[in-house]
C-alpha cells in the first residue's frame, strides 16, 4: 500500500481484457458469432473464480483452451467474468471464467490475438516481436497479434509473423 508508482502494465492488461469482454458481449447480444469469426480462449483452470466440473478440472488441471464457434449455449458476458455452456463428449458443461484467468484470446478468421500474463503464473518466455524503428516492448507487456488482413484473405500469400501493434497509433494528437 506504500507503493507510489502507477502499474501501467496492469492497466494495459486490464484495458486489453476489455477487448475480450466487449467481443463476448457483442456475441451475447447478437446470439451468435458474426460471419466466419470464432474464438480460441485459453485460461488457467486453477485461477480463483474459475468454475468447471470436477471431470474437466481433472482432465485440465492447469490450463484449458475452449473454442467458441458453432456449438455453445447460454453465453453471458459480465463485467468480471463470462459463463458459457459447451459440449464435451456429448456432455453439456457450464463454465464460468473470470477475464483475469484468460491467458490467450485468438480469432483465426481475422488473425487477431491477445496474450496476457495471469497473476500467480510464472512469466512465459518472452516472445518479443520487434517492429523496425521501435524499441521492443518489455517482456511483461501483453502481446497484440494482428497479421495483415490481406495475407489472411489470400490462401497463396505467405503469412507474415504477427506484429506488435503500437497503441500510439490510436491516440489523439
Amino acid at each position: 500500500m506504500g507503493n507510489n508508482s502507477i502499474d501501467y502494465q496492469a492497466l494495459v492488461q486490464e484495458a486489453l481484457r476489455g477487448v475480450v469482454r466487449a467481443a463476448l458481449q457483442q456475441v451475447e447480444k447478437e446470439g451468435r458469432l458474426p460471419g466466419a469469426h470464432h474464438f480460441y480462449i485459453a485460461f488457467r483452470t486453477k485461477h480463483p473464480g474459475v468454475k468447471v466440473s470436477e471431470a474437466i478440472h481433472q482432465r485440465y488441471p492447469q490450463e484449458m483452451t475452449i473454442v467458441l464457434q458453432h456449438q455453445f449455449w447460454d453465453l453471458h458476458a459480465g463485467d468480471e467474468d463470462f459463463q458459457i455452456t459447451l459440449s464435451f463428449n456429448n456432455v453439456s458443461e457450464k463454465l464460468s471464467i473470470p477475464y483475469a484467468a484468460v491467458k490467450n484470446f485468438f480469432d483465426p478468421s481475422t488473425r487477431f490475438g491477445l496474450q496476457f500474463t495471469v497473476a500467480g503464473m510464472e512469466p512465459a518466455p518472452a516472445r518479443v516481436l520487434e517492429t523496425p524503428g521501435r524499441p521492443a516492448p518489455p517482456a511483461a507487456a501483453p502481446e497484440v497479434i494482428n497479421e495483415s488482413a490481406e495475407a489472411a484473405k489470400t490462401e497463396d500469400a505467405p503469412r507474415k509473423p504477427g506484429e506488435v501493434v503500437s497503441l500510439d497509433q490510436f491516440r489523439k494528437k
